[in-house]
């Protein structure tokens, strides 16, 4: 396949997965169920960090969560109450559980008190064509509180060789356009051109089949090499391609 056929192999499954029937069985569903601009970041953020496993349980868990936050992600993140807080105890998917999201709780109430929100961590440390640096930044300033050792685990580092695959769709999820429906086009301070496509076991099979990606871990450095290779198609928006892969992945076996 020469390079214009696979981009416009690419371009046509994007156009394909990049519609509202993808809502209905991806995670992404959840910020949906709110308007407010806070809720939405709030509610994504908390719904990606638990994105891995059963996608069924992903969403199962994550409408939980928002029912324990009483669907009302950013009063309960503001407003909460040492005894509210405590309803979160008992909370768990896989590895994530009641400890871990209580400090999450506690760090976004910081966030948004003391660094202005999500948006204003992330945006004050991006690079021109690249969220890694700002991925890594974000870590940093996300366990500035007192916190558990073990909840470190639920924020990757780029820097520290990961893929940062969660953070990654967050990312996409805030920062690409509405036009379709699916991401939401909320945070205008980052330019969809640093984005990156969230790299898992679907998109990065894909990738190599497809000769996008050669290194066999899916790590940092696969990232990088994604990250390059996508931009060759679409330097201007190369995190639109998750949804071509990740799609031929899952719904295709490609």
């Amino acid at each position: 396949m020469t390079k214009a056929e696979l981009k416009e192999f690419l371009d046509a499954k994007v156009v394909q997965y990049n519609h509202p029937s993808f809502l209905e069985s991806d995670p992404i569903q959840i910020p949906h169920l709110f308007n407010r601009k806070e809720d939405i970041e709030i509610s994504a953020f908390l719904t990606a960090t638990i994105a891995w496993g059963n996608r069924k349980s992903i969403i199962n868990n994550a409408t939980r969560l928002m029912e324990l936050m009483d669907h009302s992600p950013f009063d309960f993140v503001h407003h909460h109450s040492e005894i509210e807080l405590e309803k979160l105890s008992g909370f768990v998917h896989r590895t994530f559980n009641g400890v871990d999201l209580r400090y999450f709780v506690q760090s976004l109430q910081h966030l948004y008190k003391n660094h202005d929100g999500l948006e204003q961590v992330f945006a004050r440390n991006r690079d021109k064509n690249s969220m890694q640096p700002a991925i890594s930044s974000f870590k940093k300033v996300f366990f500035e509180l007192p916190h558990p050792k073990r909840t470190t685990k639920h924020v990757s580092d780029p820097l520290r060789g990961s893929a940062a695959k969660r953070l990654n769709m967050f990312l996409r999820w805030m920062v690409r356009d509405a036009n379709t429906g699916v991401d939401f086009g909320l945070w205008k301070s980052i330019p969809k051109s640093a984005l990156s496509c969230p790299l898992d076991v679907h998109s990065g099979n894909v990738a190599r089949k497809l000769k996008l990606l050669k290194r066999k871990q899916n790590d940092a450095k696969a990232l990088a090499e994604l990250d390059h290779n996508l931009r060759k198609l679409d330097a201007n928006d190369p995190a639109k391609y998750d949804f071509a892969l990740f799609g031929l992945g899952v719904f295709e076996k490609f």
